[in-house]
């Protein structure tokens, strides 16, 4: 099943991420990137959110798998993360939940995780399962560029895409190796620190994207952390190729409640619009 799945995507000649960036930049518009904790509140919430994305105009969605220390989140995730792990999400879950998205919308998925739990399923057995699942890309948010040589080409071997983190802190080094080390597209954390909208974002990262951009070589560039206003995204648009949101969305599914479908439907709706830069400002 897996070697005809990849006989597929490779037909196609490029992956579903790559052309999720190549149709954005058709549209002249940023991809609008999505995420959310998988099994936050129940498997059954997050496809119905999913499907909602979908509706709403995203591009790809980021599925996070929970983690009981997740070190680089802010209050929102982590709260979210324990909900799915107090609800009995695993690895598992996530890529049975992935199965569902993948039948039921035509969104890019990238399995965002820490290290940990991949590593507890086995590097070999977690690639495998996740292409299977309907993943189209790994990000590990704790993996360095310069502790993968034994992860990244495991991944692409399956057939994932490998995405990798950039920030403002990154010497050129650490930025070049991550650039040439990913593929789909490069992250950019627009800011140090944890996750978290914000209402502004950091003076220093035209300069970021920038750095990141020339080392990309024509990598789409998606800039994300503290992205949670339309005002924010159509800043991130006019500087990078796709514009990330996650704990925006999750927060607003949290404050919603049952109603949590709606309220993240709405406003994916008003950031997706706010991610189309009509002005040539790129």
């Amino acid at each position: 099943m897996r070697a005809r799945l990849r006989k597929e995507r490779a037909r196609a000649g490029v992956t579903r991420i790559a052309a999720a960036f190549a149709r954005a930049k058709a549209e002249d518009r940023a991809a609008f990137v999505a995420y959310l904790t998988a099994g936050d509140p129940s498997p059954e919430d997050t496809v119905a959110l999913a499907r909602a994305l979908d509706r709403a105009g995203a591009d790809l969605l980021e599925l996070g798998v929970p983690f009981s220390d997740p070190i680089a989140d802010g209050p929102v995730l982590q709260r979210a993360a324990a909900r799915a792990l107090e609800a009995g999400t695993t690895l598992a879950t996530v890529f049975e939940i992935a199965r569902r998205v993948r039948a039921e919308t035509d969104l890019a998925l990238v399995l965002f995780s820490y290290l940990n739990p991949v590593l507890k399923r086995g590097l070999t057995r977690a690639a495998r399962d996740a292409y299977v699942a309907g993943f189209d890309g790994v990000l590990l948010t704790d993996l360095p560029p310069e502790e993968s040589p034994e992860v990244q080409p495991l991944l692409r071997a399956a057939g994932l895409d490998t995405i990798f983190l950039v920030s403002p802190t990154s010497p050129a080094a650490r930025m070049k190796a991550a650039a040439r080390l990913s593929s789909g597209f490069l992250y950019v954390v627009s800011r140090a620190g944890t996750t978290g909208a914000r209402e502004t974002l950091a003076r220093d990262l035209p300069a970021t994207v920038r750095r990141a951009k020339a080392h990309a070589r024509g990598l789409p560039v998606a800039i994300g952390f503290g992205i949670g206003t339309p005002r924010a995204a159509a800043a991130a648009a006019a500087l990078g190729d796709g514009v990330v949101v996650g704990s925006a969305l999750v927060r607003a599914a949290e404050q919603a409640g049952t109603g949590r479908v709606e309220a993240v439907e709405g406003l994916a709706r008003s950031l997706v619009l706010a991610a189309r830069p009509s002005d040539g400002r790129k």
